[in-house]
């Protein structure tokens, strides 16, 4: 092709993947060039030139694996004689690194191996030189290499491995979970990216759909409780899943979910259970179980009694983490009442399934036989609180109640009574051992305790580790023995100028009794102070009282101090009174009554006398109270002790006494008439250093001996008389009293008739145990021919 101007032809030959054999042709860009190739004299003229090719982009196979460079295509221009003079330039991404070109001939060749997954196409520029002035023989321009896919990745399950659950017994079909492969060659081209799903492992339980991936069960009736666990394996292969074609696995765990089809069991229709009598209200007795198959919500259970004889008597729960039944004490149990009890029980399931009930019934029941086993249990009460109300005046051994308690048990044993000290710290009450009497050993005073709270004790005489109690709580009633006083030191102080008739004091009693009528306080003047020219008193029934003045015109020169004794009296029966002296003071006043100077030389001390001879009387006073104490200290302690023998072994040494009792007829040693009249027991100051103590049991005491009731009053007076008594000496005595039990199980331990048996009996063995028994060997050992021992 000709024109005016020489024109740059630019000629490109490409490869494309052998089916692209020429390239096409386009018009070249305006050149400016010289007409004759002098640029620097010749008019320049702008002239539109046909260029030989036009092309925008090559293509190259990716993944080449040969040992020579790949070649892409070449660039070519028609300026170029072939003689060397023209240099191409190529530019752009990868020029130098990915591509490279002859810069004589224009070949373009790829250097490094091409991955279309990593970048599918290069954009570059090319450009010609004249080799010799560096001038462009033609603008630079762009062109685009593309690499060409071909099939070199398998499919790629990204999200696998994959888990899904399905419920057991689901029908055909049933859709459990979809996978995805994903292959990364060109979905454009060809049919590397056409992806098709298989089932390699799973058959015949699961199917896969070959174009989506979804999975689906392919069996009916798949049983959880036969197997819960499957391991299917999917295949996706390309190229639509014809030979040649690559190929990626996954995993899908499927797990099949329980539904309530399995009806609970009982492994036993029969149980045999045992429960004590002494079980407190709901502690367990026993466990029963339904085994169920299913698991969660559906082997969830409800137990429930629905017949037996003990309904009333037990209770059955669920326990929610095992699913068993509990069966509890629901009323206190009595061997001696009933000895066994028969419970139905029925476990079922709480949530059902209506496509499973013709699996049912989903309930199941068992029988329990429970034995009540005897135990020994402590004394019972009858009555569980007892209220007594007494009298504070009392007599000592004043019978206030009969507490009465028994064995539960069917032995029945023996009960014996007593009192829990720590509930009676002042030892105020007596019980008696085998009656239940409860008595008064102290005098009840109300205004020191109102109420006593003591607890009673009960106990079986052949289990004493068996004890019952039962609190017992005592008011002590007021009685009117305590006769009304001021409430306080009245100071009593009135001015000369007094007039008569005027208040000059308000006096108020207490009364510590508590009458049920309420406290009223009568007030009046001593009978000897009745016709009292000065003053007078006025009661103002509110148990108050006003002192008046009768007259005016005191004088504190011609008496001081004036005396009035009040006569204070209860309401209470029988009338208690006492009489109080009110001083009444004259003082000095000022017009206004303020009280200006009292007489008070009976509260100073006199003129002559000084604080310094006070203290030295007193001083004198201290030391002669001392000295008296010291003698009495030493005529105390002048008394010895009973010595005995020299020798130190206590129990080779024989105690003597000079003393001797006069037996029964020795009347003067005690006075027997004292035991048929308790009530002259003095009563004095509580003993500090030795509290009363009771025995409250005996073991060997049967429960038909009774004491006298006058020797046991007696015997109360003289315990509160010891207690009471601060002169009594803390060591032993001996007493002779006329009265013996029967009934003692040791017999008699009088040695009155020891000596009218006619059998002598041989001490002879009391030489063979020592040294410790040789004076008794010799005193009661074999006599001598002498006759001696």
């Amino acid at each position: 092709m000709r024109n005016r101007e020489r024109g740059l032809r630019f000629c490109v030959y490409c490869v494309l993947l052998l089916e692209l054999t020429n390239a096409a042709c386009g018009f070249s860009s305006p050149l400016i060039t010289d007409l004759d190739g002098n640029s620097e004299n010749k008019q320049l003229l702008h002239r539109r030139l046909k260029r030989s090719w036009v092309w925008n982009q090559f293509f190259v196979l990716e993944e080449y694996t040969g040992t020579d460079p790949l070649y892409v295509g070449k660039l070519h221009s028609d300026m170029d004689k072939g003689d060397g003079s023209i240099e191409y330039i190529l530019s752009g991404d990868g020029a130098g690194t990915m591509f490279t070109i002859d810069d004589t001939t224009g070949d373009i060749h790829a250097i490094q191996k091409l991955d279309r997954e990593e970048r599918s196409q290069y954009t570059l520029r090319a450009q010609a030189l004249d080799r010799r002035t560096r001038r462009p023989m033609e603008p630079v321009s762009e062109f685009i290499i593309k690499i060409q896919d071909i099939n070199d990745n398998e499919p790629k399950f990204l999200d696998g491995p994959y888990t899904a659950s399905v419920p057991e017994m689901s029908p055909v079909g049933t859709s459990i979970i979809q996978v995805s492969a994903t292959d990364a060659d060109d979905p454009t081209y060809g049919s590397s990216a056409r992806v098709m799903y298989s089932i390699l492992q799973g058959q015949p339980y699961f199917s896969v759909d070959s174009k989506t991936g979804i999975i689906r069960t392919a069996l009916t009736n798949m049983d959880r409780e036969a197997r819960e666990y499957y391991e299917v394996i999917i295949q996706a292969k390309d190229m639509g899943g014809q030979l040649g074609g690559l190929a990626g696995t996954t995993t899908v765990n499927v797990t099949l979910s329980d539904v309530n089809d399995n009806p609970p069991r009982f492994p036993q229709k029969h149980y045999q259970m045992n429960v004590l009598e002494s079980s407190p209200v709901n502690s367990t007795v026993g466990r029963v179980l339904a085994m169920d198959l299913d698991e969660g919500i559906n082997a969830e259970m409800k137990y429930s009694i629905i017949d037996g004889d003990g309904m009333d008597m037990f209770d059955v729960s669920t326990d929610p983490t095992y699913q068993v039944g509990v069966i509890t004490v629901k009323k206190p149990l009595n061997f001696e009442n009933k000895k066994s009890y028969t419970l139905k029980i029925e476990g079922a399931n709480l949530h059902l399934e209506v496509r499973f009930l013709s699996l049912g019934p989903f309930r199941d029941t068992t029988s329990v036989h429970i034995n009540v086993e005897d135990v020994d249990e402590p004394p019972v009460f009858e009555s569980n609180f007892y209220f007594v109300e007494i009298s504070e005046d009392a007599d000592l051994g004043t019978t206030i109640q009969i507490v009465s308690a028994k064995d539960p048990d069917a032995t029945n044993n023996s009960i014996r009574y007593s009192i829990d000290r720590n509930s009676d710290p002042g030892r105020y009450f007596y019980v008696d051992i085998t009656t239940g009497a409860l008595m008064t050993a102290r005098p009840l005073d109300r205004e020191e305790v109102l109420w006593h709270n003591i607890t009673i004790l009960a106990m079986e005489m052949n289990n004493p580790s068996q004890i019952g109690s039962v609190p017992v709580t005592i008011k002590v009633l007021d009685v009117n023995d305590n006769a009304p006083i001021f409430t306080k030191f009245y100071e009593t102080f009135m001015c000369e100028n007094v007039k008569a008739g005027q208040l000059i004091q308000t006096v108020s009693a207490i009364d510590q009794d508590d009458p049920q009528e309420g406290q009223h306080i009568y007030y009046s003047l001593a009978p000897e102070a009745v016709n009292n020219p000065n003053f007078t008193l006025r009661d103002n029934q509110d148990n108050t009282a006003w002192i008046l003045t009768r007259r005016s015109g005191f004088s504190q020169a011609e008496q001081s101090t004036f005396q009035i004794p009040i006569l204070i009296a209860d309401n209470g029966q029988p009338m208690l009174s006492s009489t109080s002296t009110l001083t009444i003071q004259v003082c000095s006043c000022d017009d206004d009554g303020d009280i200006m100077s009292c007489n008070a030389e009976s509260y100073t001390l006199p003129i002559s006398l000084s604080r310094g001879a006070l203290i030295a009387i007193l001083a004198c006073i201290f030391v002669l109270l001392v000295l008296i104490l010291l003698i009495l200290s030493m005529r105390r302690h002048r008394k010895k002790p009973y010595t005995i023998d020299e020798d130190d072994n206590v129990h080779e040494n024989i105690v003597r006494y000079d003393d001797e009792g006069g037996g029964e007829e020795d009347t003067e040693a005690f006075d027997i008439a004292a035991m048929w009249n308790p009530r002259e027991a003095h009563v004095g100051k509580s003993r500090q250093d030795m509290q009363p103590e009771i025995e409250s049991l005996s073991r060997y005491v049967p429960q038909t001996c009774m004491m006298n009731n006058n020797v046991h009053s007696y015997m109360l007076a003289k315990l509160y008389e010891a207690d009471t008594d601060v002169c009594s000496p803390p060591f032993d005595s001996l007493q002779t009293y006329m009265f013996e039990g029967e009934g003692s199980v040791a017999q008699s331990l009088s040695s009155l008739q020891s000596l009218s048996t006619d059998s002598d009996q041989s001490y002879d063995y009391l030489t063979d145990w020592g040294p410790r028994f040789k004076k008794l060997a010799e005193m009661y050992g074999a006599k001598d021919n002498n006759g001696s021992l």
